[in-house]
């Protein structure tokens, strides 16, 4: 079993109404595939590149590549944001349905988001947000309650910017280990959905 599956995995049957595209707040969502790889590693690099512009210290260049998002679309979900069905990407995020590396073993009430990524050349104002939403709406689709992330505990700034969304700091996790050979101190963030 891949690390990020629980023993119920959650469908990813196309025909199911929650994975089929659709649009949403100016921005069209689709689950990614194989053809999106080289665009997911393109819109990470860059997302670091910008991080390092303004003095974050948390993603670098080249660390992920098409081998890192491949084994996403096998074990979790990833989601594309689009400006329409044949639009520019305008962002994308990870789906997963569990994540033991920060949050330790859970029950399979929650989703767990991460690589919250926006195109800063095509992407309007509030798509991280409208992604966020995007994100609990498919968690709660598929009858979680729970929307869980977390953040390099160095980075205030994201912190705050999840809190304004609506999350609510619930712990730290001192010596994550998200496989890129070290571990860091995370904070960890959840939102009850209704």
């Amino acid at each position: 079993m891949n690390r990020h599956m629980t023993s119920a995995p959650i469908s990813t049957h196309s025909d199911l109404a929650v994975d089929r595209p659709r649009q949403h707040e100016g921005l069209f969502f689709r689950r990614a595939g194989e053809h999106d790889l080289a665009e997911l590693v393109r819109l990470r690099d860059d997302a670091a590149r910008w991080q390092i512009d303004r003095g974050i210290d948390q993603w670098k260049p080249g660390e992920l590549r098409e081998d890192h998002f491949r084994a996403r679309l096998e074990d979790g979900e990833v989601w594309i944001a689009a400006l329409g069905p044949q639009g520019p990407v305008a962002g994308a995020f990870e789906l997963w349905w569990d994540d033991p590396a920060a949050w330790g073993v859970q029950p399979p009430t929650a989703g767990y988001v991460h690589r919250l990524m926006t195109d800063r050349r095509t992407a309007p104002p509030g798509t991280g947000r409208r992604m966020l939403t995007e994100a609990e709406r498919r968690i709660a689709a598929v009858g979680r309650t729970v929307c869980r992330l977390d953040c390099l505990a160095t980075n205030p700034r994201l912190r705050e910017y999840y809190e304004a969304a609506g999350y609510t700091v619930v712990g730290e996790q001192g010596s994550k280990d998200g496989g890129l050979g070290g571990t860091y101190a995370v904070t960890l963030l959840e939102k009850h959905l209704p």
